[in-house]
C-alpha cells in the first residue's frame, strides 16, 4: 500500500512537473509571438516613407495613383494655357470689332463702309459688308423688303460662324471641371485600397504604417481639385465675355442691316424722284 501511495505521490509529482512545463512553454510562445508582432510593425515602420512633403508622397505613392496626378496636372497646365491663349484672343476680337463699329457708325452709305474698312482688324466687319453688297447685287430690282431679308439670312450665317470660332477650344474647360474631381476620386479609392492591403500584409493597424498610404491617396482628390476650380472659374468668366463679343457681333450687324436699309431708301426715292422728273419732261 505505501509503494502505491509512492507510485501515486511520484505520478503527481510527474503531472504538476508537465503542468508546469506546459505553463512555461505556454508564456514563453505568447511572448515570442508578441515580440514578433512588435518587430513586424518596427520593421514595417521602419519601411515606411517618412517624407510626407507633396512631392515625397507622390515620389511614393503606387504607379496608378502617379498616372492620375500626372493626367491632373496636365489638365491643369491645358487649363492655364487655354486661359491665356483664348484671353488674348477674345480681348483683341472684341478691340477689332469695336473700332470696325465705329467706322461703320460713321459711314453714310454701305460703299463708303467698304472702303473704310481696309485695316487688318477690319475683316470680320469688312466680309459682313461684302456679304450685303453681294446680296444687293444679285437682288437687284426686286422689292426692297425681300432684300433685307436675304441681307438679314446671310449675316445671321456669318455671326454664327464667328461665335463658333471664338469658343473653340473653351469647351475641354467644361469637361476638366466636370471630370477632374472624379478622377482624383480615383486615385484615392485606388491609394486606400492599397493601404488596406498594407495593412493585411503587416498585420497592423498602427497609424504610422496607415497614415502615409492614406496621405498619398488623398493627394489625387487634392490634385483633382487644383485642376477643376480653375477651369469651372475659367469656364465662367469666358462665357460671360463670349456674351459680350456676340453683343458686338450683333451690333455689327445691326449697322451693316441699317446701310443697307439706307442705301434701298436712297434708291427707292432716286427712282421716284426719276419717275417724276420724267413725267414733267413727259408734259
Amino acid at each position: 500500500m505505501a509503494t502505491t501511495f509512492a507510485q501515486q505521490a511520484t505520478g503527481a509529482r510527474r503531472a504538476a512537473a508537465g503542468l508546469t512545463a506546459g505553463l512555461v512553454l505556454g508564456a514563453t510562445g505568447a511572448a515570442w509571438a508578441q515580440t514578433s508582432a512588435a518587430d513586424g510593425a518596427a520593421r514595417a515602420a521602419a519601411t515606411v516613407p517618412h517624407d510626407l512633403s507633396a512631392l515625397g508622397m507622390f515620389l511614393n505613392a503606387d504607379g496608378v495613383v502617379k498616372t492620375v496626378i500626372l493626367g491632373l496636372l496636365a489638365a491643369s497646365v491645358v487649363t492655364w494655357t487655354i486661359l491665356l491663349a483664348k484671353g488674348l484672343e477674345l480681348r483683341a476680337a472684341r478691340a477689332r470689332l469695336q473700332g470696325s463699329l465705329d467706322r461703320l457708325d460713321d459711314a453714310v452709305s454701305l460703299d463708303v463702309a467698304a472702303s473704310q474698312l481696309t485695316g487688318p482688324g477690319d475683316t470680320l466687319a469688312l466680309a459682313f459688308a461684302r456679304a450685303a453688297e453681294a446680296e444687293q447685287a444679285l437682288s437687284a430690282g426686286l422689292p426692297a423688303e425681300g432684300v433685307k431679308e436675304r441681307v438679314i439670312l446671310r449675316l445671321e450665317r456669318l455671326e454664327a460662324k464667328a461665335r463658333r470660332a471664338i469658343v473653340r477650344g473653351t469647351g475641354i474647360l467644361a469637361t476638366i471641371g466636370a471630370t477632374a474631381p472624379f478622377v482624383g476620386l480615383f486615385g484615392t479609392v485606388w491609394g486606400i485600397m492599397n493601404s488596406f492591403i498594407g495593412i493585411s500584409k503587416t498585420q497592423t493597424t498602427s497609424l504610422a504604417v496607415v497614415a502615409p498610404g492614406i496621405a498619398e491617396a488623398l493627394l489625387a482628390t487634392a490634385t483633382g481639385l487644383v485642376a477643376a476650380i480653375p477651369a469651372v472659374v475659367v469656364y465662367n468668366v469666358f462665357a460671360r465675355k463670349v456674351d459680350g463679343y456676340r453683343v458686338l457681333l450683333a451690333d455689327v450687324s445691326a449697322a451693316v442691316l441699317r446701310l443697307v436699309s439706307r442705301d434701298l431708301d436712297r434708291a427707292q426715292a432716286g427712282g421716284r424722284a426719276g419717275a417724276l422728273t420724267r413725267g414733267r419732261a413727259a408734259e
